[in-house]
């Protein structure tokens, strides 16, 4: 049986959200060795090289984890792929069903695409679908304070800064602060959704 929400095709333009495929391993290797610098800083240290943890041969854990947590219901989990093709991740994740029905959002882009609205349009479409099709009534993002470019992601749409949390994952190295940001269904519904919203505040309407 299928989680609800997940597997899913979303896209808006040049912006589509898929499942990843086997046959993505190489483009997601080069996009991931391309960009150590860039997003090593905000990700979980790894227990290992960048090499080695985003080499091709690496990929084959990585799809079966997504796909495992897809077909349980933990995650919704999606390849970002902008005019065809594959330039980052945008995952639904800690989802917790019942009373709760919210869950956390994870994100990347490759850096050579940064500032097209890429990452916007893509939380946007991810949000409304987990709201709708998935069940779900609440998204939060938590980010580490120095991380601009994510922050103003969020602050673009409208999410709510909420909170801070002292130490609260351990990345590059240390356990770093992170600012909490969420919304929820109710917030957007009369806008038509948060692609909506985005499609306004970027102008597109």
């Amino acid at each position: 049986m299928l989680a609800p929400g997940w597997p899913a095709v979303l896209a808006d333009g040049p912006v589509t959200l898929r499942p990843y495929h086997r046959a993505d391993a190489r483009a997601w290797s080069e996009v991931r060795r391309v960009n150590e610098r860039w997003l090593a800083p905000w990700e979980p240290t790894p227990p290992g090289s960048w090499a080695e943890l985003n080499a091709p041969s690496s990929f084959r854990y990585v799809l079966r984890e997504l796909r495992r947590s897809g077909r349980t219901g933990e995650a919704m989990p999606f390849a970002v792929v902008y005019s065809g093709r594959l330039v980052g991740q945008l995952s639904i994740g800690n989802i917790v069903r019942r009373a709760f029905c919210s869950g956390y959002a994870g994100y990347w882009v490759d850096h050579r695409v940064a500032g097209r609205g890429i990452t916007p349009t893509a939380l946007a479409l991810v949000v409304d679908h987990a709201f709708h099709a998935g069940g779900l009534h609440r998204i939060e993002v938590n980010i580490r304070p120095e991380n601009t470019a994510s922050r103003r992601v969020v602050e673009k749409l409208g999410f709510r800064e909420e909170a801070y949390h002292p130490r609260y994952l351990h990345i590059d190295g240390a356990w770093r602060d992170h600012v909490g940001y969420a919304i929820t269904a109710e917030d957007v519904v009369d806008e038509g959704g948060l692609l909506a919203r985005w499609h306004r505040v970027s102008g597109r309407t």
